[in-house]
């Protein structure tokens, strides 16, 4: 059975005290969370803090991005194995503001999904469309052409370790959401698409979350559809409380899965 699993991105916000407090906060009222898992994914520099911050509770630590290569003359980059030295469970890969704003392609988030679960981290690798895309009717194709590009050579195996997060460009940051009936629709086409690329099993058990403006108010209703299987949490992970308040949704959720 899959398990819920609530994720904060951090992105590039907080000093190192605010970093530790945030953490320390959160690993403080994570304390039951049964059947759902959480992480909190900060900036690189404040990785290694945030992890002594956290040590011991129920909340893991992810990074915002790696590099796909182990090591060598990649100036300002991050290899799989410096994350896991900081403690890192897992790495976000292809994250919109990644594609869109730095350029990535889904070759370069297919290497570094490769080479993230090759090392042992467990890749939440995004996937969104456009708000053009979208009102073009095209919200299908480009969410197969990411799937396809980004998980290419990923065997069945490998994908039970990877988390799949659907995040709409359009939502994200913008104080818009993808209705529950939105975000249920493209993560039902996306089980759909990975059971006919692998086998229905498989695709039953891979983690798809939603992000994209969740908040402590809309997790709720998101976190209640049959396939949504938790959140990629941007600005309101920047809160302790309301954070708290998500993780709390999924946990009450949880018991009637």
């Amino acid at each position: 059975m899959r398990r819920f699993f609530i994720a904060g991105n951090w992105k590039m916000n907080l000093d190192r005290a605010g970093a530790v407090a945030l953490a320390s906060a959160v690993a403080k009222g994570a304390v039951e969370v049964g059947a759902v898992d959480v992480a909190v994914c900060p900036p690189s520099v404040y990785l290694d803090a945030v992890a002594q911050a956290v040590r011991g509770s129920a909340v893991c630590v992810g990074a915002q991005n790696m590099y796909s290569e182990p090591s060598g003359a990649f100036t300002g980059e991050l290899s799989a194995a410096m994350l896991l030295d900081l403690r890192c469970k897992y790495v976000i890969l292809g994250h919109s503001e990644r594609r869109h704003i730095l350029g990535e392609s889904d070759t370069l988030v297919n290497k570094k999904t490769h080479a993230a679960l090759a090392a042992g981290l467990v890749p939440i690798v995004c996937v969104g469309e456009k708000l053009e895309e979208r009102e073009a009717g095209r919200t299908a194709d480009v969410i197969r052409t990411q799937v396809d590009g980004s998980l290419a050579g990923i065997s069945a195996d490998q994908l039970r370790r990877v988390v799949i997060a659907y995040e709409p460009v359009w939502a994200i940051g913008t104080g818009k959401t993808a209705t529950p009936a939105q975000a249920e629709e493209v993560h039902v086409d996306l089980r759909k698409l990975l059971a006919a690329r692998y086998n229905a099993d498989v695709a039953e058990g891979v983690v798809i979350q939603y992000g994209g403006s969740v908040n402590a108010k809309n997790a709720a209703e998101l976190l209640a559809q049959p396939d949504v299987d938790g959140a990629l949490v941007g600005g309101a992970s920047l809160k302790a409380d309301d954070f708290l308040a998500i993780i709390q949704a999924g946990v009450e959720l949880a018991c009637g899965r």
